[in-house]
Order: C-alpha cells, then sequence, then structure tokens
C-alpha cells in the first residue's frame, strides 16, 4: 500500500471518527433535562396531585410543540416530603447528578428558602416557583436573582385576606399559622393590613407541622377570647386544626389561606362544619388563553383545575422552557437573562397549549419578541422575579369547593395604595 493511499485511509478514519463523535455528543444534548421538586407526600401532598398533573401536561404541550433547542424535554421529578433537608438533598440531586440548568419547586417557603441558599444561588441554576410566596426571596438578595415565581407574593394574599375579613367586620382576631417563612411573612403584611383597614389581632400562635394533635395550640389561642380566627397552614394540618378547634368551642368564623383550597381539606373536616368559613387564593385573568389550559387539563386529567398552584405551575414549566429556547446556551447565567423576555410588552402574544407554544419558537427563531400570556394570565416579571395577579375569595356550599368573588388586579392596586399610603 502506497503512501498516498495510506495516508488517504487515516484521513477517512479520522473524518468519521469526527463525525461519530459529533453524533455522540449530539446525542448525549438530548433530551434536554428540567428538574422539578413538589411534595408527593407529607402534610403538603393533598394539594400537588394537580400540581404535578399540571407539570406533566406543560412538558407535554412543550414537547407537542418543539421542545427546546431542537431537543424533546426530560421531567425529572423529586418529592420533599414538604422537610426542608430533603428538598435540599433533592435539589442537589437534580443539579449536582442529572446537571439541570433550571428545575421548578417547591410549594413550601419553608423548604424553598434553604434550596435558594444552599443549592440554587451558589450553583446559579434558575428556580422558578409555582407556590412559594415568601417575600424575602426575591427582596434580601438572597437569590442572586435566578429565583422566580409565577405566582404573586404572600403580601398579595395576606392585603386581600386583611381586606375580606374587614369586609366581613372580623373583630378580635386570633392568627394561628404555621412556624415557617411563609407563615411569619403572611402574619407580617395581614397585622399591617388590618392595622389600617379595621379590626384587632388579638393573638398569635405559631405552630409546627406533621403534628398528631395542636390541641395545645389551639387551647392557647382559644385563651385568647378570639371572636375570629385566621389559620395559616397546610391542609393536613388544617384539617386536625380545625377539627379540634371546633370540638373546644372554638366560633365559626374562620379565614384560612389559598393551601386549604382542596375538598381533602374540606371533607376531612366536614362540609357541614365549614360552610362559614372564607378562604384567599390567587385568581386567573379571564380570557382565551385560560380557558384553553382549563379544557387541555379537564380532557386529560377527567377533573376540573380548581385548587392552589394548578394554573401556576403550568406557567412556571411554559416560562422555564420559552426561556431555555431565547437562551443563547443552556446555562443557568443565560437562562436567567432569558426569562423576563418571555413576556415583552410590545412582543407577540403567545399563549398557552403546543400550538401556541410552536408559534413561540418560530418568532424566538426568526429573533422576534413574545409577550405570553399564561393559565394565569399575563406574566411579567418585575425587576425582583415577582408577579402581580388578581385574588379570589372561595368557599364551601353544597358540599363544594366555589368561588364567591373575584378581587381583580385593579382592586388589588387600590388595596395597595389604601394599605401603604
Amino acid at each position: 500500500m502506497d503512501q498516498r493511499r495510506r495516508t488517504a485511509i487515516v484521513f477517512a478514519i479520522v473524518l468519521m471518527t469526527g463525525v461519530l463523535s459529533a453524533g455522540v455528543a449530539a446525542a448525549e444534548s438530548c433530551p434536554v433535562k428540567i428538574g422539578g421538586i413538589l411534595p408527593l407526600t407529607g402534610s403538603m401532598a393533598p394539594i400537588t396531585k394537580k400540581i404535578a398533573q399540571a407539570a406533566e401536561l406543560a412538558i407535554e404541550h412543550v414537547n407537542q410543540g418543539g421542545g427546546i433547542k431542537g431537543c424533546p424535554v426530560q421531567f425529572i421529578l423529586r418529592d420533599d416530603q414538604g422537610q426542608p433537608t430533603v428538598g435540599v438533598d433533592a435539589a442537589k440531586y437534580l443539579v449536582e447528578v442529572e446537571r439541570v440548568p433550571a428545575f421548578t419547586g417547591t410549594i413550601s417557603s419553608g423548604v424553598t428558602g434553604p434550596i435558594i441558599s444552599a443549592v440554587t444561588a451558589p450553583s446559579k441554576v434558575v428556580q422558578i416557583t409555582c407556590c412559594s410566596t415568601a417575600s424575602p426571596f426575591t427582596l434580601d438578595g438572597r437569590s442572586n436573582g435566578y429565583f422566580f415565581r409565577t405566582i404573586p407574593t404572600s403580601k398579595t394574599q395576606a392585603y386581600a385576606t386583611a381586606s375580606e375579613t374587614a369586609r366581613r367586620g372580623f373583630k378580635k382576631t386570633v392568627v394561628i399559622y404555621i412556624n415557617t417563612d411563609f407563615g411569619t411573612d403572611m402574619l407580617r403584611f395581614y397585622k399591617a393590613a388590618v392595622a389600617r383597614l379595621g379590626g384587632d389581632v388579638i393573638g398569635e400562635v405559631p405552630y409546627n407541622d406533621n403534628q398528631a394533635s395542636y390541641r395545645a395550640e389551639v387551647t392557647k389561642a382559644l385563651a385568647t377570647k378570639p371572636e375570629s380566627l385566621l389559620l395559616i397552614g397546610f391542609p393536613k394540618d388544617g384539617v386536625t386544626i380545625v377539627r379540634e378547634w371546633l370540638s373546644l368551642g372554638g366560633t365559626k368564623t374562620i379565614a384560612l389561606n389559598n393551601s386549604m383550597r382542596t375538598m381533602d381539606f374540606v371533607n376531612g373536616v366536614g362540609a357541614k362544619f365549614i360552610e362559614d368559613v372564607f378562604g384567599m387564593d390567587n385568581a386567573q385573568v379571564a380570557g382565551p388563553q385560560v380557558d384553553a389550559f382549563n379544557h387541555a387539563f379537564e380532557e386529560k386529567f377527567k377533573t376540573d383545575t380548581k385548587g392552589p398552584g394548578v394554573h401556576t405551575q403550568y406557567d412556571a414549566l411554559m416560562v422555564m422552557a420559552l426561556a431555555m429556547n431565547i437562551a443563547k446556551d443552556l446555562t443557568g447565567p443565560s437562562i436567567k437573562d432569558a426569562v423576563r423576555r418571555v413576556h415583552v410588552p410590545n412582543g407577540t402574544p403567545v399563549g398557552t397549549g403546543p400550538a401556541e407554544y410552536k408559534k413561540a419558537l418560530e418568532l424566538i427563531k426568526a429573533g422576534k419578541p413574545i409577550k405570553y400570556f399564561g393559565a394565569t394570565g399575563p406574566i411579567e416579571f418585575d425587576a425582583n422575579g415577582d408577579v402581580t395577579g388578581p385574588a379570589l375569595v372561595w368557599k364551601v356550599k353544597d358540599g363544594q369547593i366555589v368561588t364567591d368573588r373575584i378581587i381583580t388586579i385593579e382592586d388589588m392596586q387600590t388595596l395597595f395604595k389604601r394599605v401603604e399610603g
């Protein structure tokens, strides 16, 4: 074999090796991994099923609409059990083992806070939550800008709750609250709003979750001789607390936070015992994109979309996927910088579902701005990574959870001005 032929063969082998290596590299980049952390077990589990289903639907729509950077998406979901240490371990697994550049999660602010401090901020990994509302996460600098949420902060829910308790004439209210970032944040804002809107907080009783009984906390709260109760907590604990509250002679004039907006709570307490109760939750702006999500969810899972976190979880994953397509590469810093470009004021409107997602990808590839209108309404992040939105008042009627009234965005803006001057 002459030298020229040997050289040609060697070159061909090298070329083929290069082609195969490139093919392997391309294969290794697909699928694109996105992580998720939710309390599939523990005190928050009663509301998590629908939230997990919303995540499943979002991933399905993303893949049907074109995926991320031409690749299908693999969603890796971990259980935090509602416990901070378990949540941190789950986040470390996603970041260090699965190498995800972004993930959604979680529900409890008491779990989200440690994840931000121990994992996402130092690792420069984007975290978008559907449900953690504690305001310090986006205000005290701990996240370094890598944390976003598709639900308004606890200030919105607390102010709306104070407005409704004042409207209903609640006086001498005792607050039983979960001793986490969420509970203390809600209490702080509720007290500030009540002081301006009317009413008195005559007692504050913290509790820790996952206890067999809360008789001691309930007895302490009843000792203040309250005319009304505000319970800030989770559904599993809420069932026990309300049952013990009523059995010990507590008033039926009770206000609840969004976590209790689930039939597990209603059935656990007994619907006939809580017909005078009302609760607060995040609401959705009415419109065709919200209707499209509701229809897709109900058709796939044969159940309604009522409950906390359902719409906001879908939006969290859709925002993440769109941002990852906009980003120049799939690194945390690039994705972080792209998140706010998912909703540009002068962008072309895009909505929910695979067809709208495909439309968004075509616009992104063409270098054109988009304006995402999601399952909760327009998702526009402020400088802190927060969003605004309307609220709803819910109640129990004929054994079912129903919406009593909606507090619009405009009404919420007026309320904020009234409370904060």
